[in-house]
């Protein structure tokens, strides 16, 4: 698959860049995708979350009530999980929620979700830039020159751009990776990708 190569400017530099098909041409596998971006989602989790079990509640351990006949459940004391104020039973705890996933099946997702946005033609192709001092302005003109500003946006750097960080930090729904950043989510997430001629090469070195 060819794509032109634009310059910032949205004009045609008459150049063209051949897409690898081991890349962006496969068949997507969902599944690949489904355990990446979980495995992504779950990572971005703190895990902090807690609550107080019987153990941990401060009051009384007196019995209030006897074993039977009260025509309710054996509570016990104050702490128990059947009151208001007590305790709660299997509460939750801080907790890791990362989990082992194979780099082939990594790289299998990423590649899927590359495809995908190929066949939607959702891939723009522009000449290596950068802006000569961190301007919103500058990033929102090239966004228009290609015809993206309404669009979620992935730019993607073959490193990292201190200024073009900073000139599209500020607008929403635009997102600047490195290609060492480049995950499965991110992908799927942009609703068109803007690749650097760098960036391809370093897509092709990485994934291939």
């Amino acid at each position: 698959m060819e794509v032109n190569v634009l310059n910032i400017k949205g004009e045609d530099t008459g150049r063209k860049v051949t897409l690898n098909e081991s890349i962006f041409g496969i068949e997507p596998n969902d599944h690949a995708i489904y355990l990446d971006v979980k495995q992504f989602m779950a990572n971005q989790r703190q895990g902090t979350h807690k609550s107080k079990e019987r153990s941990e509640i401060s009051g009384s351990t007196r019995k209030l009530g006897r074993q039977k006949g009260g025509g309710g459940a054996r509570r016990g004391d104050i702490n128990s999980p059947v009151l208001v104020g007590g305790a709660r039973v299997f509460g939750p705890k801080p907790r890791d929620y990362w989990f082992k996933l194979n780099k082939k099946v990594k790289t299998l997702a990423r590649k899927s979700a590359l495809s995908y946005k190929a066949q939607n033609n959702a891939i723009v192709v522009v000449e290596d830039f950068t802006f000569e001092a961190p301007k919103t302005k500058d990033f929102v003109g090239m966004t228009k020159n290609l015809k993206v500003s309404d669009k979620k946006l992935l730019v993607v750097l073959p490193e990292a751009n201190k200024n073009v960080y900073l000139s599209a930090r500020n607008i929403k729904g635009v997102n600047v990776q490195t290609i060492s950043g480049l995950n499965t989510y991110r992908v799927l997430d942009a609703g068109v990708i803007v690749l650097t001629e760098n960036s391809l090469k370093a897509i092709d070195n990485i994934l291939i």
